[in-house]
């Protein structure tokens, strides 16, 4: 008897290749093996280039080739992925790219919302689509794809959501005027000052990223933070449930107006109200939503990926 097929047994593949259009970079430190957004993204067929420090260069190299490289000028600076980000963001400007995507290197695979099924992506139309809809605007300073995590398949959500946070998968327009900083949650900070100036954000739920949980691979800030603040709290599992604390408290202490501290999943977390911004999109001129498709599946189709069981 052949075995039932289910929806999550699928994925989407496209019938031509289609890329993002704008240059995509990975900021990545001591996860040269492990790092899994570059795994994802070479399955996609998705170029991109990853940040690394000088120390990690060759350990990098040895995985992925030089040409996927670039050699950031410091090193084991302390103050967070901000600096490296801002990096990426003006070599962007240099190769005159109008936008740019940002990627953690801690991604496990991309996904497409359909019928509140969760379907991986091989595909770089999971970048294509969203940047085709941001350039219809004026006003849209950064973008991005929510966690899977984040929709449980049995609640109904939006395609999209205006206004609200945008993480680890971003698309920034190089003529924002703001730049990362901050230690941590420095994407959350960065949506909040866009917000602050009345610039609308952009976070997809047609289109996901899968997120490896914080703290559960070894390199990036799991080592140089949550591991090292609050150390003492470090439990058998190898996590720090008070090693989110000093990130969530810089957030409220930038953004009193907005931002709270909470506990919640085992470890501190801050909480941010963004039902105060309610500016608008607007269409660039000579825009007509009316005169275009209402579907594009972009050349995307379901493939079955599952194997037959008697």
């Amino acid at each position: 008897m052949m075995m039932k097929i289910h929806l999550p047994n699928f994925l989407y593949k496209e019938l031509y290749m289609i890329n993002p259009k704008y240059p995509v970079y990975i900021v990545s430190k001591g996860r040269a093996k492990t790092g899994t957004t570059r795994k994802s993204l070479d399955r996609m067929g998705v170029p991109y280039q990853i940040a690394v420090e000088p120390q990690d260069y060759d350990d990098y190299a040895a995985e992925v080739g030089e040409s996927k490289l670039l050699l950031l000028p410091f090193s084991n600076h302390g103050d967070g992925p901000g600096r490296a980000r801002n990096w990426v963001w003006e070599h962007s400007i240099s190769q005159g790219a109008k936008r740019h995507w940002v990627l953690d290197d801690n991604i496990d695979d991309f996904y497409r919302l359909h019928k509140n099924y969760r379907i991986r992506v091989e595909s770089g139309v999971v970048f294509r689509a969203p940047e085709d809809f941001v350039d219809r605007y004026e006003n849209i300073k950064i973008a991005g794809l929510r966690y899977r995590f984040f929709l449980p398949p049995n609640e109904k959500r939006p395609p999209i959501v205006w206004n609200t946070r945008v993480y680890s998968c971003l698309l920034i327009d190089n003529d924002c005027r703001h730049r990362w900083r901050g230690r941590y949650n420095e994407d959350t900070d960065i949506c909040l000052r866009v917000l602050k100036d009345g610039d609308c954000t952009l976070v997809f739920n047609a289109f996901l990223q899968g997120k490896i949980a914080t703290q559960t691979v070894k390199g990036g800030n799991t080592e140089e933070f949550y591991h090292k603040e609050n150390a003492e709290h470090i439990n058998k599992e190898h996590y720090n449930p008070l090693g989110t604390l000093n990130k969530s408290q810089m957030l409220v202490d930038m953004h009193p107006d907005v931002a709270k501290l909470s506990w919640k999943y085992n470890r501190w977390h801050h909480h941010v109200d963004y039902s105060g911004f309610t500016q608008e999109p607007i269409l660039k001129e000579g825009v007509d939503l009316s005169k275009m498709p209402k579907v594009d599946n972009y050349g995307m189709r379901f493939v079955q990926n599952w194997k037959e069981s008697a």
